[in-house]
């Protein structure tokens, strides 16, 4: 059955604002301020938890195996205050549930594969009031290999009750198209998130610029 996996950060939602308030919130911890700001740094935001604290502690000059260990530590204290906000700022882009619940009338399969921890993800979704649409969702600790390795790919697609050689993947980022390249499946990446500059360059089989257009998108690689 043909599957269309979705990522989720930057992808299905925007969820930079949040990411960055918790990275925000161990910078003010360590008496630096709020070092990120949610409209330049959304791309880093969406890299994740430790690209944040990077470029937070480069900011302040922090080096070596002091600001390393103080980094690990922090990287635990921003999941749990991204776990206690997850949702503030937090929101759908335009009609992707919409498209969405096409494909799925049409009969494909739909899934998530996403380098969030699982439990925050499945809490992201619940709190959107959406994750009962999804047939799978794997993150980044649910197997002990992530993106751009294939085997969160795989799982994603087996377990949404697809196969891998009638699949697709969309996404938004370097990570995204690696792991398309890696399993040999198209890739669908958004123009509307915070690296749309940067995935012109990445080649990907179809770009996308609305969620209205994904069906027919969809339809020209996997049918």
């Amino acid at each position: 059955m043909q599957t269309v996996i979705f990522d989720l950060d930057g992808t299905l939602a925007d969820t930079s604002g949040d990411l960055i308030a918790a990275a925000n919130a161990c910078f003010v911890d360590l008496g630096w301020g709020d070092l990120l700001d949610p409209t330049r740094d959304a791309g880093t935001a969406l890299r994740g938890g430790r690209a944040m604290l990077t470029l937070g502690f480069e900011r302040k000059g922090a080096e070596g195996q002091a600001a390393a260990a103080d980094m690990d530590a922090y990287y635990q204290k921003l999941l749990t205050h991204y776990g206690a906000n997850i949702d503030t700022h937090t929101t759908l882009y335009p009609y992707a549930m919409e498209a969405i619940a096409n494909l799925k009338a049409e009969g494909y399969c739909v899934g998530i594969c996403t380098n969030k921890p699982e439990g925050l993800a499945r809490l992201l979704l619940t709190r959107l009031g959406v994750l009962s649409e999804f047939h799978s969702l794997i993150g980044a600790d649910t197997l002990s290999t992530r993106k751009p390795d294939t085997a969160p790919y795989v799982a994603a697609v087996e377990q949404a009750g697809g196969s891998v050689e009638r699949s697709l993947l969309v996404g938004d980022t370097m990570t995204d198209r690696q792991t398309s390249l890696n399993a040999g499946v198209p890739s669908v990446l958004v123009t509307f998130g915070p690296g749309a500059e940067d995935v012109n360059a990445m080649d990907p089989e179809a770009l996308l610029s609305d969620y209205r257009h994904l069906r027919s998108v969809v339809s020209s690689l996997i049918g």
